[in-house]
């Protein structure tokens, strides 16, 4: 069942309050830190000992990603963000904290794991700034077990220290080993007795996550996740339903690329939401980390007292501005503001 967003009463001033009581809420990023690597070169010719193309190196740059993007997200968005994760004693994990400290992110449940590297995802990028760029391949560089000893009861401590003190909490599983079912099973029950705001945003599978206040998956995770393909209106509000139920979530926030959006609240009819509309908009650029962007703007959107409904509208404008921009990208709140008129 599809309801029309102007039911609900949404105006643009209201939004616009929810947006700016953003700053200042203090966020727990939980989750595998990424460091995304981007090499771009010009591309000169062919080469001769085999069929592919030789770029020049211009430009070489890591950035936040995964959990570290979702992060980002926030703490563009003027909140107050702590992280708690691991990263590896090398350059990329050097990279990523000199990163955070830039941005003014609290890390002091980042652990440095000299165990295990940083988890690193490194994209060929063929072009320039004048040219538009080609990716060309992605390698990954990730220990994928999970976080051991002392690493995580160092960061269950500081997540036991700092859990009182936060208005939510946002755990990042990339399936990198971070989200373990002992950091699940200490947080989820504390958050919960703290009347915390918990969003899930997974690649795995989402039963995990019992009593959340929302999961955010996207469609291809959702479906893994059932074991179902979504084929028609049908199956997504049969897969909304079983998510619900499955993990006893106040809300699921499905996104769904193209399609937009699709949000699901116990005792409450679908909200299915189209990509949201942009004036004098450019072409979608990089769709690569629209999902943290979501996961961060909702999370934001319900610590300032917006309804899931007003908390996906919110998200569903940061997601068309960042897919708009290379690589993973985040909002401040003036853009924001600026794309809901």
């Amino acid at each position: 069942m599809t309801l029309d967003i102007s039911l609900t009463g949404l105006t643009t001033a209201r939004l616009h309050a929810l947006i700016d009581g953003f700053s200042g809420k203090r966020l727990l990023v939980i989750g595998d830190m990424v460091a995304d690597e981007y090499l771009i070169g010009n591309p000169t010719r062919i080469a001769r000992e085999a069929p592919i193309l030789i770029l020049e190196l211009s430009e070489e740059r890591i950035v936040p990603g995964g959990a570290t993007n979702v992060a980002v997200n926030a703490r563009t968005l003027s909140s107050d963000v702590f992280l708690a994760g691991v990263v590896g004693e090398d350059v990329p994990g050097q990279s990523l904290r000199r990163a955070i400290s830039e941005l003014g992110m609290h890390q002091e449940g980042l652990v440095t794991d000299p165990a295990r590297p940083t988890s690193t995802k490194t994209r060929i990028l063929a072009g320039s700034s004048q040219i538009v760029q080609q990716h060309i391949v992605r390698i990954d560089r990730v220990d994928t077990s999970e976080v051991g000893e002392p690493s995580k009861g160092r960061i269950l401590d500081y997540i036991r220290q700092v859990l009182p003190s936060i208005d939510a909490v946002i755990m990042s599983d990339y399936e990198n080993g971070m989200i373990s079912p002992d950091i699940i099973n200490v947080c989820i029950p504390m958050a919960r007795a703290l009347h915390k705001i918990v969003v899930v945003d997974s690649h795995g599978s989402l039963s995990r996550f019992q009593g959340v206040t929302a999961l955010t998956p996207n469609q291809p995770e959702a479906e893994l996740s059932l074991g179902m393909t979504i084929r028609s209106a049908a199956d997504l509000d049969e897969a909304g339903r079983r998510l619900l139920e499955g993990s006893h979530a106040q809300g699921v926030l499905i996104t769904r690329g193209a399609e937009g959006m699709s949000l699901f609240e116990a005792g409450k009819a679908p909200l299915h939401l189209p990509v949201h509309r942009l004036d004098h908009a450019s072409e979608i650029v990089d769709t690569n980390g629209a999902g943290d962007t979501v996961a961060a703007t909702f999370t934001l959107a319900l610590t300032t007292g917006a309804s899931m409904a007003e908390a996906a509208y919110i998200a569903n404008a940061a997601a068309a501005l960042v897919v708009r921009r290379l690589g993973c990208a985040s909002n401040t709140p003036e853009e924001l503001m600026s794309a809901i008129v």
